[in-house]
């Protein structure tokens, strides 16, 4: 079992054209403050990532915003956090991100998003941390690309053991449930931080 006290988002900037995004980026921040579960992501108020925080603060929950000097006008930093963590590079925001935080969840995103969550996957898989990854799956969107990774293992680019490590549900309390569950992979070697 995994102790949830810190969840870290990766969501986009953007809104998208489905409202259907916002309404669940909505329902995960509140899901989140229902567990007693604290909020950590980018730090910006637009988008999907403004709707999670909005929704985490109006339910009485923590949000704990990280994000470059570079971006504070770019994604708009959110003036109404728990805490705003200003970093002085994209590096340096990703790490305090993945020590903050005891499992990683992506919400409907673009590159950013998809470069953070993959990033923070491939740290599990070298063993940097065996802290859970997984996506919410809103309407499908990330169904093509759950599709390719499954091909992944199939031709024998990704192991069954990793493409496991990266959980994905429809709805946000199945995922935090299925985060709490998860029991990190018997890895053969732990690869310390200073290797890579």
């Amino acid at each position: 079992m995994t102790k949830l006290a810190r969840v870290c988002v990766y969501c986009g900037a953007s809104a998208g054209h489905d409202p259907a995004y916002r309404r669940a980026a909505e329902r995960f921040g509140a899901a989140l403050v229902r567990r007693g579960i604290a909020l950590v992501y980018g730090g910006g108020s637009v988008g999907i990532m403004g709707a999670l925080a909005d929704a985490v603060l109006a339910a009485g929950g923590t949000a704990i915003g990280v994000i470059p000097r570079a971006l504070m006008e770019r994604e708009l930093a959110h003036q109404r956090l728990t805490e705003l963590h200003v970093t002085a590079s994209m590096h340096e925001r990703k790490a305090l991100m993945a020590e903050l935080a005891d499992a990683f969840v992506a919400l409907p995103g673009g590159i950013g998003t998809l470069e953070e969550l993959f990033e923070i996957w491939t740290w599990a898989q070298l063993g940097l941390h065996g802290k859970p990854c997984g996506w919410l799956d809103v309407n499908g969107y990330y169904g093509k690309l759950a599709a390719f990774l499954d091909l992944a293992v199939e031709q024998g680019f990704v192991q069954l053991r990793d493409r496991a490590r990266l959980l994905t549900a429809a709805e946000p309390d199945e995922l935090l449930a299925a985060l709490a569950a998860y029991r990190a992979p018997h890895t053969e070697r732990w690869v310390r931080r200073e290797e890579l």
